[in-house]
């Protein structure tokens, strides 16, 4: 197996065949990265390969001082993060009414539920929702640095969160309800 800092090196030099490996090795994960914030496989892999495109134009900027696999999935994450202001305005905001009541008595089957139907779940909350929740659940960021990421504020950060964990939760009662049917 190559060690990563060979195959930046071969970048560098314009080795295709490093290009290729680098690729080859850290799309399968940064994949599943782009999918989380993205609304369906087809715009993730577009969010993929924007990123890709990063990665190699700034390849001489890594300076190993972290691991390289975490540094290309900070590009991913900025990638998908940038793809979503650009084309915010012309997204679709779920309104305040489709987020009522979850009722906190509404049993799960998680045993269940596949990661597939959960991540699901997460591609079709709305995008801000969707991009805030990521960020803060599962990439760790605090409200304050999604705030400045995405251009809004603190509470709007807060907000998002909220809403998006209301969301799931109703729909995973809504999920839970089809799966006691079945």
């Amino acid at each position: 197996m190559i060690h990563d800092s060979e195959i930046v090196k071969g970048c560098l030099k314009g080795s295709l065949k490093m290009q290729k490996e680098l690729y080859d090795r850290f799309a399968p994960k940064m994949l599943g990265v782009c999918l989380r914030y993205a609304r369906d496989k087809e715009e993730a892999e577009d969010i993929l390969q924007e990123g890709f495109i990063k990665v190699f134009l700034k390849l001489t900027e890594f300076r190993g001082d972290g691991s390289f696999e975490g540094w290309i999935r900070r590009i991913m994450v900025n990638t998908a993060i940038n793809y979503y202001m650009r084309f915010r305005k012309h997204l679709y905001q779920l309104d305040i009414k489709e987020i009522e009541e979850v009722t906190e008595d509404q049993q799960v089957v998680f045993d269940q539920l596949h990661v597939k139907d959960l991540l699901s779940l997460v591609q079709n909350l709305p995008v801000g929702y969707r991009t805030v929740f990521n960020l803060y659940e599962i990439e760790g960021y605090q409200h304050k640095e999604i705030a400045e990421m995405m251009d809004i504020s603190v509470s709007t950060s807060k907000t998002q969160l909220l809403h998006a964990r209301r969301l799931l939760q109703k729909r995973l009662g809504s999920y839970s309800r089809e799966i006691v049917k079945n």
